[in-house]
This record gives structure tokens, sequence and C-alpha cells, in this order.
């Protein structure tokens, strides 16, 4: 009689498909997930604020968010996002406030990443830790790119009036 196969885990299989978490072993993925607990925020209800104080990241299981930026007592769109995507990185990095806010616009799941887990990663295995920072960094990277590359084009379109380059490069 062959072995018993152990049964897939639907949260590891959830990670090894996120770019963020690419090359890491199924011991470190374990590590994160048996101490990461999942949050539940209904639509219409906050993951977080801009300018609170930031603890961890969150990898998004079920549902949708808005990412929100606020600018003279408005908020802006800045992304939508769904299962599968990561937001609160930067917490994680840099350890100041909250950039921007995370908004549910449906009822939301997410795994809760704090930097003591990552700490506790590293305490494991350096080698994992400096792969999931290298991942973080990959991932802000491509996002600034994005950012820059918009900016550019509403420059260059702030420059046009009525069809015409109102500059000129040699």
């Amino acid at each position: 009689m062959p072995p018993a196969q152990a049964m897939p885990d639907p949260q590891i299989d959830l990670f090894q498909g996120i770019p963020l978490f690419g090359g890491l072993s199924e011991a470190t993925l374990k590590l994160l997930l048996e101490r990461s607990p999942v949050i539940r925020v209904p639509k219409g209800e906050y993951f977080f604020r801009e300018g609170n104080d930031a603890v961890g990241m969150y990898v998004l299981q079920a549902g949708k968010v808005v990412i929100l930026k606020t600018w003279q007592g408005h908020d802006y769109v800045l992304r939508h996002l769904g299962p599968k995507d990561c937001f609160g990185e930067m917490a994680i990095m840099d350890l100041s406030p909250r950039s921007a806010s995370v908004l549910a616009t449906e009822d939301s799941q997410a795994i809760e990443l704090s930097g003591s887990v990552l700490d506790e990663v590293y305490k494991a295995d350096p080698a994992q830790y400096t792969l999931v920072q290298m991942n973080m960094g990959r991932e802000v990277s491509r996002r600034l790119r994005e950012s820059n590359r918009l900016l550019f084009e509403a420059k260059v379109e702030a420059k046009l009036i009525d069809g015409n380059l109102l500059f000129f490069t040699t």
C-alpha cells in the first residue's frame, strides 16, 4: 500500500503563488502562517487609515480593497486590490506611519504579517529572511516604477493644450 500523502495546505499554496514569497521554503511559509492571524474586515470598514501606526503587512485571501490617499480633505483612489495582492509592505520596511488607507469594498479576509514574525524568520533562517526582504524591495520598486510612469504621463498631458505640445526637447 502506498504511503498516505499529506493534504495540501491552501494557505501555503496561496503564498507560493505570490511573488513576495517566491523562493521561500515550505518550512518558512509554515512559520509565517502559524504566527500570523487572519483578519476579517467587513465591506465599508478599513484595514487601516493613513497616518495610523504601522505594525505589519497583509496578504489578501478573499474580497477586494481599495487603496486611498487623502489630499485636501478628499480621498483619492490609488489602486484596487483583490485576492493574492499584498499591502502594507512599506510598514515592514521603513517603520513609518501608514502612507495611505485601505478600505474593504467587499467583505474581506487577509493574513496579517507583523515585523516580529519576520524577526522570527530571521532568527530561524537568515537566508530566508533576506529573500523576503529582497522580494519586498522588488515589489516596492515595481510599484515605484509604475508611479513614476503615471506621474510622467500626467506631467506630459498637463503640457498639452488643444493637442499642442507646450514644451520642446532637443
